[in-house]
């Protein structure tokens, strides 16, 4: 039976569609949402279809349209804030981390804010430092923020939903590079659980454990060393925050050994949360000292020519 496909962009826009039309409260804001290419494709024709009144362009102003939408979650509405670059998103942190992340717990789960925002981290043709940053563990660290990273088509339409749904803010990532990716997708709303990774390749020898784009890696880097007889599992965290590390401690101990592979920077980035619940919980089963692979300590280059130093490849994981 032949299975319906999607591209990741594709798959993002139609959670939204199903989501709005499943509930009149859910509404998306944000700058360029009704722009001719709609943010990366994930937000066409949905103004045609639901109106202005529940699509709207926003002015640059990320702090106020962050304010604006987490007062509307106050009084029962859903809001999809769209923000084209993490970059960009960092412009409302004092409302994400003074306000959206806390009021839940202020209030002694009385109130809840149940807002999605929806950030693209760029990369490539000279963006630069502006516009390819991997901010996820500034808002992973945040309580009361959840933090998703979908790789697949299929875990992007399925967290996005559990994110809307959700009755807390969740921070929704998407890398730009796995916009056009095609996967399965199925018809009709369904949703993926947030907080639980999942293997996507079962091995007896060495874990990797990724995060969004560097899944992609991760699986050719384990076809290289399959080829060279080593079993290699793969586990995609999809969630940054709250993770359920059962998956990646029951893996470790199989295997013995640990790769984290990353998009953020090395220093402090979420290789080292991983790395550190592993050593926790289960140290006596380590044979080898776990490696965590992630960004040098330095901004993105403009010039493509040095940028593509700057990244972890599959030929990285793979020695």
């Amino acid at each position: 039976m032949h299975k319906r496909s999607l591209k990741f962009y594709e798959a993002i826009r139609e959670a939204i569609d199903l989501n709005m039309a499943e509930n009149s409260d859910v509404y998306l804001i944000g700058l360029g949402v009704t722009d001719p290419k709609g943010v990366f494709g994930t937000t066409l024709g949905l103004q045609q279809k639901y109106g202005s009144n529940r699509v709207m362009d926003m002015p640059v102003s990320e702090n106020g349209v962050t304010g604006v939408a987490i007062g509307s979650a106050l009084v029962g509405m859903r809001p999809i804030i769209s923000h084209q670059r993490i970059d960009f998103a960092i412009a409302s942190m004092e409302q994400i981390v003074n306000q959206a992340a806390n009021w839940h717990y202020m209030f002694g789960g009385q109130i809840s804010v149940p807002l999605v925002i929806k950030i693209v981290i760029g990369r490539g043709w000279g963006q630069g430092p502006q516009h390819s940053q991997s901010l996820q563990t500034y808002f992973a660290h945040i309580p009361g923020l959840k933090v998703v990273m979908p790789t697949t088509p299929y875990d992007a339409k399925g967290l996005l939903t559990s994110s809307i749904q959700d009755n807390n803010p969740v921070i929704f990532i998407e890398h730009r590079w796995l916009h056009n990716i095609t996967g399965h997708v199925p018809k009709g709303l369904y949703q993926v659980p947030i907080g639980q990774p999942k293997i996507i390749k079962k091995g007896r020898q060495v874990t990797i454990v990724s995060i969004s784009y560097m899944t992609l890696e991760a699986i050719s880097a384990a076809e290289m060393l399959e080829e060279d007889g080593i079993s290699v599992e793969i586990i995609d965290l999809l969630t940054l925050k709250p993770l359920d590390d059962r998956i990646i401690l029951e893996s470790v101990r199989k295997t013995g050994r640990l790769i984290v592979a990353d998009i953020g920077w090395s220093t402090a980035g979420f290789c080292t949360e991983v790395i550190t619940r592993v050593v926790e919980k289960a140290f006596k089963y380590i044979k080898a000292p776990p490696k965590r692979l992630a960004l040098s300590d330095c901004p993105t280059p403009t010039s493509p020519a040095l940028a593509k130093y700057l990244y972890i490849r599959d030929v990285h994981i793979y020695t």
